[in-house]
């Protein structure tokens, strides 16, 4: 029973130390809750969405430029080309002109970022021979949207399925953030212009599109994931996600891909390496022609702001299809809901547990700066890893709950200086020494009586602790002593040691007690007695009262040592004949009562006298003290053995069943004995006889019962010696016993 209360009680006190701390840090936990609410709250409303896009336009701005993409070169239109043709759109028969010089450098998939839903100059035809017969061309259409109308795809192409629509999506700031893979059109399941050339080059290395293992309704190419967009996710709030969306992960557009001229291309001005086994992307780059879109990389959206061509667009998504299913490149993903909502939750408990740990303003501000700071490094290490971890709503979390507590701390100050300046008022009126400390087990209040008792100014001691003025165990002590009344909120009174600026030690009783001001401020006052003389007086009968028992129990020692030495043999330490004449008496008294036996061994030594002579009487000594352990080891705790005098002794058995137990006692004895004694390196021999009397057969007394058993050794002694022998009356018993 007792295995099972300590754990019980274990797990109690542990229930109740976590209420305290709980209770203690419950200003810490509401400012936690409320402000997390908040900004969950404006995080849920949308008003936070421009300023989380911010700030991972931001962090993409911060990320080391990637390596080039050689695998994608893009043959820009730009206006100089437009210039030299004279005209634009670009004439059908240029644009053949164009695709086949590009077919014969053996691409492994061209990309026509271009419309040609209508014919365009001449060479009508001739493109259209063109697009029959490159089944690795991709041309594009536009799906019709809310913001804009459609634009038909190349009859040739759409014939041969050889299409991809080009819609981008922009956000609410007009930010290119988000790629689609495919589009429900007119009933029918669209793929993009980036995912069909991408699925093309893809296929040369063996991977085609399959259903992923985490989830069956996202796309899975090679080792890429493709998590399909929610309206909420990452910073996102009722965002319009129609289709398949993914996020858009671009490189850095300083030097992401290959750029040639239509004209170069046209003059046999480049290797046919260049395009060799690549994707070649064809559209316009020309500013006059406004096919530009804002990104993550364009800064603020003034004349400086850095754009991107619509075709390099593209390119950056075939890029981003193709990196991450053949390389491992990270797909942008953010992390789920629920674990956002913790994340601003934590956020809002470090910055509250902050303030609330440091309290001063400089201390505060700094350990926010280095949370801010950690937070940011957080969200950026987690972007470098694929994840689109929220900053903004954990970062007003963080500086909600810290600006919150620090305005209740200053609250909280200014009402613990008007307590102060109470208690200061109060406690210098009473002439025992009188301390208040704050939860941090810093004095706040000391009245004039402390001081002189402590030896040191009170200028000296204010904001410090006792571990600054007493011994290292002293202050530990009453630490433990604050602490325990802190927690427990039950006044208390310990005796303690006390040493002061002298090196003096007083004995001590502080009584300790909480209070609590208006503002909730909890104060640990103490009252200190000096209990010296009464301590000295206690320890003077103390030790006198242990004198006392120290005196007794030496007493009861010398008491114990001479009863041992009245009824014990000092040679071999057995019962001696006073002792076995006692233990006898009980013996027949209890046998009586019960109607049992009792059984008494009396053995002599053969030869005793003679291994004297021979070896002396110091060895005759260490044999009667071997025979003595043998006898005790061939016996009940029950039984005694004693020692009668010489080389004689004597066994007592009480309630002993039968006489043929007795037998089979004798007879170990014996055989127990005759075993060789090794005394000082020599082989002793030695046998003993043994006479045997029994309760109530033989007598009912001790004299007649002890002589029976004489007489009877000595007829073991006549018949050979090394045997044991039963009264006359006990033997007549036994032997007619047998021959029943």
């Amino acid at each position: 029973m007792r295995r099972l209360v300590q754990p019980s009680k274990t797990l109690t006190k542990l229930g109740t130390d976590i209420k305290q701390w709980f209770w203690q840090e419950r200003r810490v936990w509401l400012t936690t809750a409320l402000v997390a609410g908040v900004v969950t709250g404006l995080r849920l409303s949308g008003l936070l969405q421009p300023l989380e896009l911010a700030a991972l336009d931001y962090i993409f701005r911060l990320r080391p430029s990637e390596p080039r993409d050689h695998r994608i070169v893009i043959v820009g239109i730009d206006d100089s080309d437009i210039s030299k043709l004279q005209t634009w759109p670009i004439p059908d028969a240029v644009m053949a002109d164009l695709l086949t010089k590009i077919k014969s450098y053996q691409p492994r998939a061209i990309g026509l970022d271009i419309y040609r839903d209508v014919p365009v100059g001449d060479g009508y035809d001739q493109l259209q021979q063109v697009f029959q017969t490159t089944p690795n061309l991709i041309g594009i259409e536009k799906i019709e949207d809310p913001g804009s109308v459609g634009v038909k795809p190349p009859k040739a192409l759409e014939a041969s399925d050889q299409i991809g629509f080009n819609n981008v999506v922009v956000d609410v700031d007009s930010r290119v953030r988000r790629a689609v893979l495919f589009w429900n059109s007119k009933g029918k399941v669209a793929r993009s212009f980036a995912l069909r050339l991408a699925m093309l080059y893809l296929q040369k290395e063996g991977i085609t599109p399959r259903s992923a293992t985490v989830n069956p309704n996202y796309l899975q190419l090679g080792g890429g994931v493709f998590h399909q967009l929610k309206p909420n996710d990452g910073g996102y709030v009722g965002t319009n996600t129609g289709g398949y969306q993914i996020l858009a992960n671009l490189r850095s557009p300083d030097s992401s891909f290959t750029v040639v001229s239509l004209s170069a291309v046209l003059n046999n001005q480049i290797s046919p390496d260049l395009m060799r086994d690549r994707i070649v992307v064809i559209g316009s780059t020309a500013p006059s022609l406004k096919d530009f879109f804002y990104t993550s990389y364009s800064g603020s959206k003034d004349g400086t702001a850095q754009l991107t061509a619509g075709v390099e667009l593209h390119a950056q998504f075939i890029s981003q299809i193709i990196s991450a299913a053949q390389n491992g490149r990270s797909l942008l993903q953010p992390i789920p809901k629920s674990l956002e909502l913790v994340w601003i939750l934590a956020w809002s408990l470090i910055g509250a547990s902050l303030s609330w740990r440091f309290r001063s303003p400089v201390r505060s501000s700094f350990s926010f700066v280095l949370a801010a700071f950690g937070l940011g490094s957080i969200c950026y290490l987690g972007f470098l890893q694929g994840l689109w971890i929220p900053l903004v709503p954990p970062m007003l979390a963080l500086a909600g709950s810290a600006f919150t507590i620090t305005l209740y701390i200053a609250y909280l100050q200014e009402e613990l200086k008007k307590s102060k300046e109470f208690l200061n008022s109060i406690i210098n009126t009473i002439p025992d020494p009188v301390f208040v400390k704050d939860q941090n087990h810093r004095w706040i209040v000391l009245n004039n009586a402390y001081c002189r008792f402590i030896g040191y100014p009170l200028e000296k001691l204010l904001e410090q602790s006792d571990h600054n003025f007493f011994p290292s165990y002293q202050a530990a002590h009453f630490w433990q002593q604050d602490d325990l009344t802190f927690r427990t909120g039950v006044e208390r009174e310990s005796e303690e040691e006390f040493t002061n600026s002298n090196g003096v030690t007083y004995a001590i009783a502080t009584k300790r007690s909480l209070h609590k001001d208006a503002a909730g401020n909890l104060f640990l006052v103490g009252v200190i007695r000096d209990i010296t003389q009464r301590k000295r007086v206690e320890e003077e009968l103390r030790q006198a009262a242990a004198d006392l028992v120290r005196s007794n129990a030496e007493l009861k020692q010398a008491e114990d040592r001479l009863r041992r030495m009245a009824y014990h043999d000092t040679l071999t330490g057995l019962p001696n004949r006073e002792l076995f004449y006692e233990r006898l008496h009980q013996a027949l008294d209890w046998a009586q009562s019960q109607d049992q036996m009792v059984a008494l061994l009396f053995l002599d030594l053969d030869g005793f006298k003679q291994i004297n002579d021979t070896y002396g009487h110091d060895m005759g000594n260490q044999l009667l003290k071997a025979v003595a352990q043998r006898l005790l080891g061939c016996l009940r705790s029950s039984d005694t053995v004693a020692r009668m005098g010489g080389d004689e002794f004597v066994v007592l058995l009480p309630s002993i069943p039968t006489i043929q137990d007795i037998s089979r006692v004798a007879e170990k004895i014996l055989n127990t004995l005759s075993q060789n004694f090794i005394l000082d390196d020599k082989a002793i021999p030695i046998t003993t006889s043994i006479g045997i009397s029994v309760y109530p057969h033989d007598a009912k007394d001790r004299d007649p019962l002890i002589k029976k058993a004489d007489l009877a050794m000595y007829d073991a002694k006549g018949l050979g010696k090394n045997c044991y022998q039963f009264s006359n009356k006990t033997q007549s018993q036994f032997q007619a016993h047998e021959m029943d």
